[in-house]
Order: structure tokens, then sequence, then C-alpha cells
């Protein structure tokens, strides 16, 4: 685990708990100790691992957050609307480097997202390369046919515009109208143009789960850390 050395004020700024400039007040409001000496001086140089304030030890210098995301929710840092960085504590959006998604969820699309500040991490999950199972619910326009279970682990559905066809996914029906779909491919609004390709339309779109990590015992809005 990371447990960087450099100076205090840089520590709380990059943790989101304060800017540089408003450190030496943050070390007179709150009790900011290195071991057990409190300290004044935010120009002290200390291990982050050492720090504690009000005597909860810093936030990690890492982050790996699972959110179930809800309905209406922009997965960006500039669009308008609700932004997705508004469901976290202040102090997280504040964080240097930016807490980000993992990909992007549509704005009506629910469910599981990863975010993290973990450049290099989310760079891995996001690449084509990247062989990441996600697996989607999805409510249809029309009754399934029952071919499409066939079609989509053919691994040579192409969709509209592209030359290459999809990798295999796997459908699984749930009844004519809901499916459960896991897809290894993370392509332009992938799932709803995969339908579209056989002849409907899909009317509701959840992610259950993202690699290993599901939220089908998170709410709407909720998250937990899954690594730091």
């Amino acid at each position: 685990m990371p447990n960087s050395y450099k100076r205090v004020d840089a520590h709380l700024s990059n943790l989101g708990y304060c800017s540089r400039g408003e450190a030496k007040n943050f070390l007179k409001m709150f009790r900011v100790c290195v071991g057990d000496e409190r300290i004044f001086d935010a120009n002290k140089k200390a291990y982050h691992n050492d720090i504690t304030v009000d005597d909860e030890p810093l936030d990690a210098e890492s982050l790996v957050i699972l959110m179930n995301k809800p309905s209406g929710v922009v997965c960006s840092h500039n669009d308008a609307g609700v932004l997705i960085y508004s469901l976290l504590p202040i102090r997280w959006q504040r964080r240097n480097p930016k807490i980000s998604t993992v990909g992007r969820l549509d704005a009506d699309t629910t469910g599981a997202i990863l975010l993290t500040d973990d450049g290099v991490l989310n760079h891995k999950l996001t690449s084509p390369k990247s062989d990441v199972a996600k697996v989607y619910e999805a409510t249809l326009a029309e009754p399934i046919k029952g071919d499409e279970v066939d079609i989509f682990a053919s691994g040579e559905l192409l969709l509209n515009g592209e030359k290459k066809p999809l990798l295999p996914a796997k459908l699984e029906i749930i009844n004519p109208t809901l499916v459960r779909l896991e897809i290894c491919e993370g392509r332009y609004h992938q799932v709803k143009r995969m339908f579209a390709a056989v002849g409907n339309r899909v009317i509701a779109l959840h992610r259950v789960s993202f690699g290993d990590f599901s939220v089908e015992d998170l709410k709407p809005s909720e998250y937990k850390v899954i690594s730091q």
C-alpha cells in the first residue's frame, strides 16, 4: 500500500481536507498529529500512515469505490445535470488526482460502476484489451424471439457501422421481456445496439455487476470502498 513521504499540507490538500493555503488554519482547528505529537507546522514532512486528524487516520491515498448508480445521474466532471461525483463525500470530491468513473453508464442506465483516483487502474480496466465481465439486466420493448441466445454467443454479430464482430456474449432469458446479458467488451452503447441489431429495443438497463463486484446488496446511490 502507498505510504508517501511529503509535507503535511500536501497530504491534506491531495486528500481533499483543505487547500494548501488553508492548511495552517486547518491545523489550528483540528488536532493533526504525526505519531503522538500534535503539529502546527504545515511544512513539516511526514509519512501518510503516521498522520491522524482528530485521532482518525488519514483517508487512503488511493480509492476504488463501487456505486449503485441511480437513474438520471451523469458520469462526467463537466456535463450539465446531476453529476455522479456529487453523491460522494465533499472531501473525496476535492481529491487530487480527481476521482473518475471507470468507463461510463448512460444517464438512464443504473447499477454497478467503479470510481477511482488511480489512473493506471482506470486505464487498465477501460482498455479494449480488458476482458472484465459485465452483467446487465435489460427490459425489452418486444418479447424475446429465442434465437438471440445463439446469435449473441456466436461471436459473429456485427453492430451497425462497425467492421469487427462482437466477442461471444452470454444471454439468459428471465421472462419474455427481461433478460440478463454478460459481455466482456465495452463498446459504445453496446447492449442497446446488440438488441437493436436483432430487431428489439432496450427500454430499461441495469448493470448488475462489474467483474467480481455486484451491487445487488446496495440501494440506488449507495456505494462502498472496495480497495484502498
